[in-house]
């Protein structure tokens, strides 16, 4: 019987890992997506059964692949060691919630958007980009709580200089700040110095040191981070998949452990019978 189960196993794995099921999924996903766009547009009431009959069908081929995913492994437990197997398992069983049930429509429609999400853990180059951005956040926090003091000092300052010409936009020091959001994203921030200019002339300076700081400076803090991140994280996927400069480098690094643990030991040992 167990020999039957190895069968039916290595089946499944290399339906997992063949390229046309892989490609096949990702097509399901986009049409998913497709089918939940749809559904937002008036013209496709007349489409009502159609479309419920389309993802139910796509709910039965997410359930059927996930069961596949999962018969793959060795061991049960195995599929539930990645964060993205869970990520998968989680989309797929909040799917099955049907959307004939009046108090459950709205919730099983939300959850159905997030299938789309699935795309990220198919796509290798996605899932890097998407690990990168979750481990640049802790070193990012520290950058945007710097760009707030920065927000903070400017705000005071402009509230206190600026609030007697423009009530709306520098009454006080936090709307100061959403002024300072805003021309910090370019919305029409000359429009708010030329109005400041015209009793302070020298205010242009307030504006562009603001300016300099966010957007060159800070804004290349996050986007350093970022790249520094990714390449950690491009660096640990070659060496995962045994392809690339860095798994190559890193095959290297060990050969050269292995042989210097070798002359270690036979250094030992013509010690020992000298």
């Amino acid at each position: 019987m167990s020999s039957v189960f190895e069968a039916w196993r290595d089946r499944f794995e290399r339906l997992r890992a063949n390229k046309l099921f892989e490609t096949a999924v990702i097509a399901i996903i986009i049409i998913s997506a497709l089918l939940i766009g749809a559904k937002t547009y008036e013209e496709t009431n007349r489409f009502q059964q159609w479309l419920l009959a389309l993802d139910v069908a796509v709910t039965v081929f997410f359930l059927v692949e996930i069961l596949i995913r999962m018969a793959a492994e060795r061991r049960l437990r195995d599929f539930f060691r990645r964060g993205w197997n869970i990520f998968d398992f989680l989309i797929v069983t909040a799917s099955l919630i049907p959307l004939d049930d009046s108090e459950m429509v709205l919730l099983a429609r939300l959850l159905r958007i997030f299938r789309v999400l699935r795309l990220v853990s198919m796509i290798p180059e996605l899932r890097l980009l998407m690990a990168a951005l979750v481990k640049s956040i802790p070193r990012m926090g520290y950058v945007a709580l710097l760009m707030f003091i920065i927000f903070y000092i400017y705000a005071a300052i402009g509230s206190f200089l600026f609030a007697d010409i423009d009530e709306f936009l520098w009454g006080n020091i936090s709307i100061a700040m959403l002024t300072l959001f805003r021309i910090a994203t370019f919305e029409d921030w000359t429009d708010v110095m030329y109005a400041t200019q015209e009793v302070y002339a020298w205010s242009w300076i307030y504006y562009l040191t603001f300016i300099f700081l966010t957007a060159f400076i800070f804004l290349n803090m996050m986007i350093g981070i970022v790249l520094d991140v990714m390449q950690k994280e491009s660096v640990q996927m070659e060496i995962e998949s045994g392809e690339g400069e860095a798994a190559e480098l890193h095959g290297l690094r060990s050969d050269v452990r292995e042989l210097r643990d070798q002359l270690t030991r036979m250094e030992a040992l013509l010690e020992r019978r000298s």
